[in-house]
């Protein structure tokens, strides 16, 4: 009894390149490709944010208030006051002052996702099968029949 699987029995011997089932028949072989894929790291993508600081220089328009001494000059009119009466006018001025504060706002949001993409990639391998050759010797008779049954 012949085994299918390539293993042989205790009592036939292994051959090298062919399994004879019997004295008439040799079975054929050929290499298939097996494809499989795994998944492996290739890198990897890290957010941060860093403080990046930048001198900024405004112009900012301000007021402030001028005290105007006019002088005219008055042809001797009459007074009631004595010479020396202590009068004294006081007049406030005012300017506006630059007060810089800082405050924070929302610029702008930065967000990371993954997402599958699918590529064909090209692969290339040799594989090898065997043929089986008739060599004659003298002149016998040939006749090629095809079995074109398929085994499961």
């Amino acid at each position: 009894m012949s085994n299918i699987f390539g293993f042989l029995d205790d009592d036939k011997e292994e051959l090298h390149e062919k399994e004879v089932v019997d004295d008439n028949k040799m079975l054929l072989h050929q290499e298939e490709l097996d494809i499989s894929k795994d998944r492996v790291e290739t890198g990897e993508v890290t957010l941060s944010k860093e403080i990046v600081e930048e001198h900024k220089s405004v112009s900012v328009p301000v007021t402030h208030e001028e005290v105007v001494i006019k002088r005219r000059v008055i042809d001797h009119e009459l007074s009631d006051t004595p010479v020396g009466a202590e009068e004294t006018i006081h007049i406030p001025v005012s300017e506006e002052r630059v007060e810089v504060g800082k405050h924070t706002v929302v610029t702008g949001e930065i967000s990371a996702f993954k997402r599958e993409v699918e590529e064909t990639k090209q692969v290339e391998e040799t594989l090898r099968r065997e043929e089986a050759r008739v060599n004659t010797t003298g002149d016998p008779n040939i006749v090629n029949e095809e079995d074109v049954s398929t085994f499961e």
